[in-house]
């Protein structure tokens, strides 16, 4: 088995290796907590290595290092890594042969290929072949980390089983949970939907699941070995958008440095899952028909279609038929994504599954903060039934997670479930009494002044100012800032990078 050695601080030396050329774990106590995503460097220059090494061990991810392909195998099967970055080239190897060997041990692996003297056609190439990014050296640090961040969310989606928890208690990943007659038609459309290449249109109220119903088509679809690529619309600000899902051409706008293949790309042969689809602009919309219509897309900057093999699941909360009434969606568009509509109903519409997700929500909680599920009491599951739950499983989730907290190992009961709803509607009726009358000023005086585009204003000012204060309140974590706001890692990143946060 790879030994583990001591963390090597920043500007320390470089990390020492085994005569038989094996993998080295760096990680320290750290490791010991078990909980960290690992990462494994590859590659066969010690000083890229440690620089590697270093930046991501900082950010408190777990690294393991392999100077050579034939470790980089061993670690792959070992170690079994969340994400591997590939440095290339690697010698006696060629670059595609490098990456297949650690995808034939790991197909779901993502892979970032660090190339340092590869050009444009190695990019498609190896992006073709499966691997989730690639960068060119000098890099820089932040792109680094970006990748590595949405590298790791893609591949817990794409390794993280949904399950069907209807009949039996499930606690092994996520699952869809409920034996009421909504969610079985619910598993019934997947077990349909999934063996096809057919475009799905998943819609329903923020919280209801809808990319857990996605992730459980693409691991039921012929396509489940192949990439799962998510792009929230929401999350990526308008002007990026494109780019992010198209890729640009060298030289197509300022700081467009060298070829970038887009999301749509990465998911050639897999399955694209575009969330709050309702969200994206007019102009990205008809670059998306034509995906959807000829199979092909246009990088920005580029001449020439193409070709593109990638099933589309689109999601969202939005009333898509007001907004093509309003001329805010495409009605064309419309047609081509809902060929499979599959409508996921709020939690008030199936009360009936309130106890079935209590159940398996206060295992989940209870097994990550190691101590003993207390269970809840039938009272208690009458008031939870009694809810509107405007926010949903999400809701539910939340409120569970502080039922268990604060019951301090005792069934949860009536009362505990009545404190902490009771509690979080006082809580906020008081903030937004306070809320409203300081935003109508707020509007007042901006009208006074003649001022435009108020909405955009507000709304970016108000989600700066939640995202600063949840960061200096979890220290800079950020994985635990996107925890506590109710987004992935990757979406809080792209929020810090619009509104200049670090």
């Amino acid at each position: 088995m790879p030994r583990e050695s001591v963390p090597i601080p920043p500007g320390g030396a470089a990390p020492r290796r085994n005569r038989s050329n094996r993998v080295v774990v760096t990680g320290g106590f750290r490791d010991m907590l078990g909980s960290m995503e690992r990462v494994l460097v590859v590659n066969s220059r010690s000083e890229a290595l440690s620089s590697v090494e270093h930046l991501l061990f900082d950010r408190d991810y777990r690294v393991s290092l392999a100077p050579s392909l034939d470790a980089a195998v061993q670690a792959v099967a070992e170690l079994t890594p969340d994400l591997a970055i590939l440095g290339l080239p690697l010698p006696g190897h060629d670059s595609i042969s490098s990456l297949s060997a650690l995808r034939a041990v790991e197909p779901k692996l993502p892979v970032v290929v660090v190339s340092g003297d590869g050009g444009t056609d190695e990019a498609i190439e190896m992006i073709k072949a499966g691997a989730f990014d690639y960068l060119l050296e000098p890099l820089q640090a932040e792109d680094l980390l970006v990748a590595v961040s949405q590298g790791l969310e893609a591949g817990r989606l794409m390794r993280s089983p949904v399950a069907i928890a209807s009949e039996t208690r499930t606690t092994a990943g996520d699952a869809l949970v409920g034996r009421s007659k909504p969610m079985q038609e619910i598993y019934k459309a997947i077990g349909r939907v999934a063996p096809t290449d057919s475009t799905v249109l998943l819609r329903g109220a923020s919280g209801t699941g809808k990319e857990l119903v996605a992730r459980a088509i693409y691991q039921h679809s012929s396509r489940a070995d192949r990439p799962f690529v998510v792009v929230n619309c929401v999350a990526i600000p308008e002007t990026l958008l494109e780019s992010e899902l198209f890729g640009f051409e060298r030289g197509a706008f300022t700081g467009a440095i060298q070829r970038r293949i887009g999301k749509v790309e990465q998911a050639d042969g897999g399955t694209l899952f575009l969330d709050e689809i309702g969200d994206v602009p007019l102009p990205i919309q008809a670059k998306l028909l034509r995906l959807l219509q000829d199979r092909s897309i246009e990088r920005i900057g580029g001449r020439e279609p193409i070709p593109v093999d990638v099933r589309i699941l689109a999601a969202t909360n939005r009333d898509l038929e007001s907004a093509i009434a309003s001329e805010r969606f495409r009605s064309d568009l419309y047609y081509r994504l809902n060929v499979v509509p599959i409508h996921l109903p709020p939690l008030r519409e199936r009360l009936d599954d309130v106890p079935l997700l209590c159940e398996y929500l206060i295992e989940r909680f209870a097994l990550g903060l190691g101590v003993r599920n207390p269970g809840v009491t039938p009272e208690a599951c009458d008031v939870l039934r009694g809810h509107d739950w405007p926010g949903n499983v999400r809701e539910l989730a939340n409120t569970m997670e502080q039922c268990l907290i604060f019951s301090r190992g005792r069934r949860i009961g009536e009362a505990e479930v009545k404190r902490v709803l009771i509690g979080a509607v006082q809580s906020d009726h008081s903030w937004f009494d306070d809320f409203d009358e300081e935003l109508s000023r707020y509007v007042r005086n901006a009208l006074a002044d003649g001022r435009t585009d108020l909405l955009r204003e507000i709304q970016d000012r108000v989600t700066r100012d939640v995202l600063q204060q949840v960061l200096q309140h979890t220290s800079g974590n950020r994985s635990r800032a996107a925890l506590l706001l109710g987004i992935s890692r990757p979406t809080l990143l792209a929020k810090m990078r619009k509104y200049g946060l670090s």
